[in-house]
């Protein structure tokens, strides 16, 4: 049995105020409220060089849908000492195995499972890719954008 694990995102456009900074392709679309802070962060900051969002795709094995699909990070970053990271930014509910709650039905839990195990798919990607290329992956949740 399977959830549907796909949900509809609120995607919008962003503007950067210092274009010559993006390297990535236009329009720059942007799917929650957490990355747009991001995408304004980075946009802004004098320690940013380059950056992208979602302009690097890499390919891996669902385990859920059990079949190869296509990732693409969040975002790309190179700060001004040439190092360059691929950042995803997820809820950090989506980073752990799921416990089962008093409240928790069964189908939020196998929807919660289905959810870890394709980020953990993901996740193992992108560090795989990162590490060939000499780049870093890092996940930022709500703890690292605002200490919560």
């Amino acid at each position: 049995m399977f959830i549907k694990t796909r949900k509809k995102a609120n995607v919008s456009e962003f503007i950067p105020k210092n274009p010559q900074k993006y390297v990535g392709r236009y329009p720059i679309l942007i799917r929650s409220s957490w990355e747009r802070l991001f995408a304004q962060w980075l946009d802004v900051n004098e320690g940013i060089k380059e950056w992208s969002s979602e302009n690097i795709q890499i390919h891996y094995h669902d385990p859920v849908q059990m079949k190869t699909r296509r990732y693409w990070p969040d975002f790309f970053i190179k700060n001004r000492e040439n190092k360059r990271y691929l950042i995803e930014i997820k809820p950090s509910r989506d980073t752990f195995a799921p416990k089962k709650r008093g409240n928790m039905t069964l189908n939020q839990k196998i929807y919660r499972e289905q959810v870890y195990l394709t980020n953990q798919a993901k996740f193992k990607a992108a560090e795989d890719y990162c590490r060939k290329a000499g780049m870093e992956f890092c996940i930022l949740t709500e703890k690292e954008l605002f200490g919560k």
